[in-house]
């Protein structure tokens, strides 16, 4: 409802007063106008974002719970210390294998002859080992016979023994298990929806089993992933980034926020000879103690999008920090989508022809790739700075336009040794690519179980990802890794990795 308008005064000194009082209260509501605007200007772009990165993502109770179990059990069976002596206590009876799968049979024989005396072996019985396997797109069961014999003239007895196998007394076969992880790490089923599969091929194979399958490899597969760890890490660059993922607060029925990272080795782009490769991390915090440990003994480039804590181990050690130009792009795009600011537009179409530079550098020697930056990218981000800095004046310095032409003016200083090296990017596009398959995985794993549980995941991330860096099939790689790695010699380790692989080649 309006007021009332007042009678003015006749005094000229009180007309005066009223007069400047007016104007004051205007100016309060104007000010409180404008931040006003200031706080939509910014939900806007708040809210866009958030229908990007998160329109149609739905969860279901029942669902959270699936996989709160499933990755707590994981964790569980990683954890798990091997024992080689049957358990006392009481076991789950285990199911037949259906009779309608079709068997391979492969009988080990110790020979003809018995190894002390001479003597010809006569056959008194068998064993029978059965694993489930999995052949792309069916089951089989494979039966391992090893018959029992003994000697005619020593009576001695002699059997082949049993070879190993990725999980002691387990009945999965390596084909099996590498499926069941590229499934729910590559192609993000969790373990509950694959037991669904499963189940419709008549085959029962509870989410507790599956669990305690991907526990036991991932552990199995551990040496592994430390050996492409250290391959990352010697490298004269890397592309390092972290995302958050839900971890389960134990007692409290909520989740806390963890994070994964990752850290990238890729020479492509510059001709480099070194094969490309992603190693993950899993911590419960953010804290920048956790990428120094990480890095521990790496020495040269590090491209990031400007994480405090990485910043900090650059100043603080051999490291040296690249920005992303991607990521300085991305928050004007932001603003653009949000308001259609024609200043974010401008900062767009400076920086495509920052690209446009980069993508004619692409694929050429790192001396070239310098040369080119040199020539033609140096005067043009030169001339980004410069005209970014002309227009902060002209806008107001709480508008997020204003916070990304600052954040652009800070790390745009960091990007200049691109000019100089040639096997550095302008981006930390190749982490964020590593990032994806977690962001996808959290829309259907929801929340991690535990600790162990996100560095299993890890682990499988760093040789699933890694597989795919290199074009080599992850499913058809791990198979052969986890029919071969029980036996192989730690030291050796490295003959498994990806790169190194020959399909069909004997141990």
């Amino acid at each position: 409802m309006l007021e009332e308008a007042q009678p003015l005064p006749d005094d000229i000194a009180a007309l005066k007063a009223m007069v400047l009082a007016s104007r004051a209260d205007l100016a309060a509501r104007n000010a409180e106008l404008r931040n006003r605007d200031l706080l939509i200007e910014k939900l806007r772009r708040q809210l866009a974002g958030l229908r990007r990165q998160r329109f149609g993502a739905t969860s279901e109770a029942l669902d959270q719970l699936e996989l709160g179990l499933e990755d707590e059990e994981i964790a569980r069976a990683a954890e798990a210390s091997p024992d080689p002596t049957p358990c006392p206590k009481k076991q789950p009876k285990r199911r037949p294998l259906p009779d309608h799968l079709p068997r391979e049979e492969t009988v080990l024989a110790p020979g003809e002859r018995c190894t002390a005396c001479g003597g010809r072996l006569k056959r008194l019985g068998e064993d029978v080992t059965e694993e489930l396997e999995y052949v792309p797109g069916r089951f089989v069961v494979k039966r391992i016979v090893r018959p029992r014999l003994a000697c005619g003239g020593c009576e001695r007895f002699h059997q082949a023994p049993l070879p190993p196998r990725p999980i002691e007394r387990g009945r999965s076969g390596p084909g099996l298990l590498a499926h069941v992880l590229v499934s729910e790490y590559c192609d993000h089923l969790p373990l509950y929806r694959q037991s669904r599969i499963f189940a419709r091929d008549g085959v029962e194979l509870d989410r507790s089993t599956l669990a305690g399958w991907v526990g036991k490899a991932t552990a199995l597969l551990e040496p592994l992933a430390e050996a492409i760890g250290r391959h990352v890490l010697a490298g004269q660059a890397l592309f390092a980034d972290d995302t958050p993922v839900k971890l389960l607060a134990p007692g409290t029925g909520r989740t806390a926020t963890a994070r994964a990272w990752t850290y990238v080795r890729d020479e492509r782009p510059w001709q480099g000879e070194a094969p490309p490769a992603a190693w993950y991390r899993f911590s419960a915090d953010r804290k920048a103690a956790h990428p120094k440990t990480h890095l521990a003994g790496f020495s040269g480039w590090m491209h990031t999008d400007g994480y405090a804590g990485f910043g900090a181990l650059a100043r603080a050690g051999p490291v040296r920090e690249v920005a992303c130009l991607a990521h300085v792009r991305r928050k004007f795009f932001d603003v653009h989508a949000a308001q259609g600011s024609a200043i974010a537009a401008e900062a767009l179409e400076r920086i495509a022809a920052l690209y446009a530079i980069e993508k004619e550098a692409r694929g050429q020697s790192p001396e070239r790739r310098a040369a080119i930056r040199r020539a033609r990218a140096s005067p043009r981000l030169d001339e980004l700075e410069r005209w970014l800095q002309s227009q902060l004046p002209k806008i107001s310095a709480k508008t997020p336009l204003a916070a990304a032409i600052r954040h652009a003016s800070t790390r745009l200083k960091r990007l200049r040794p691109c000019l100089e090296h040639g096997f550095l990017e302008i981006d930390n596009n190749p982490a964020e690519r590593a990032m994806r398959p977690i962001a996808l995985g959290r829309k259907n794993y929801l929340f991690m179980g535990s600790a162990s549980g996100g560095r299993a995941a890890a682990i499988a991330y760093t040789l699933i990802e890694t597989a795919r860096l290199n074009g080599v099939d992850p499913q058809a790689w791990l198979a052969e890794v986890l029919e071969r790695i029980p036996d192989y010699k730690i030291n050796r380790i490295d003959e498994l990795l990806p790169w190194n692989r020959t399909p069909g080649e004997d141990r």
